[in-house]
């Protein structure tokens, strides 16, 4: 016996959608089935979005600073900022997340320094908030964002993910159409999908290792 030597399968919207109607003992009948399982399909995006971290979507971006200038806008498509560090002569600084009470509270958000803070303000547009402010126009500022993923937008699209993921998909979408046209089959394919999602998400985790060192400075003996 010989191996396929291929390692390129992949689902399209139609392949998803036809998935889940099976599962929930359907079949694809008229457009309809499509657009209802496609509104559905992009629902489920959101939902993992609200999650947890995916860290396929993690992207690096960049921003140029302009002296004088402590809000910038990002791209409408960012969740949320992980981590942030300003490049100066080749050297990265890392920046400290402000809440929005400790930004608001700066007494004096003009001062010009080397910034060293930072605060996302997550409106429609995330806005990037950074304190002090630049204190030249050379600076750069470089991000982990967290990212939105690509809607399912036509039926031959394939979708914005690793292969791992392919199995939560399949199941969140069997459970979100069930919820509309199978009732009987909600409690075990929502289940199912639960079960999915954990694996993946598990799977999904960063690795890095950490150590947790105790404070000594309240102990007392005797």
């Amino acid at each position: 016996m010989t191996v396929s030597n291929s390692k390129d399968f992949e689902l399209d919207v139609a392949d998803y959608v036809e998935e889940a109607f099976e599962r929930c003992g359907l079949e694809v009948r008229t457009g309809y089935d499509l657009k209802t399982a496609k509104r559905s399909l992009n629902l489920l995006l959101a939902d993992w979005a609200n999650r947890g971290l995916n860290q396929w979507t993690i992207k690096q971006r960049s921003q140029a600073l302009t002296q004088g200038t402590g809000e910038y806008a990002l791209d409408a498509d960012i969740i949320d900022v992980l981590s942030v560090v300003i490049r100066r002569d080749g050297t990265d600084y890392s920046l400290e997340r402000l809440s929005r009470d400790e930004y608001l509270t700066i007494p004096t958000k003009t001062t010009q320094s080397r910034p060293n803070q930072f605060f996302l303000d997550r409106q429609l547009t995330p806005n990037l908030k950074l304190w002090p402010v630049p204190e030249n126009s050379t600076d750069v500022v470089y991000y982990d964002a967290l990212t939105r993923m690509d809607d399912a937008d036509i039926y031959t699209n394939t979708m914005d993910m690793p292969f791992r993921f392919y199995p939560c998909l399949a199941a969140g979408l069997a459970y979100y159409i069930a919820l509309k046209r199978a009732p009987n089959r909600v409690q075990m394919l929502k289940s199912v999908y639960e079960e999915e999602f954990d694996r993946a998400a598990t799977e999904d985790r960063d690795r890095s290792s950490f150590n947790v060192v105790p404070k000594y400075e309240y102990y007392r003996t005797g």
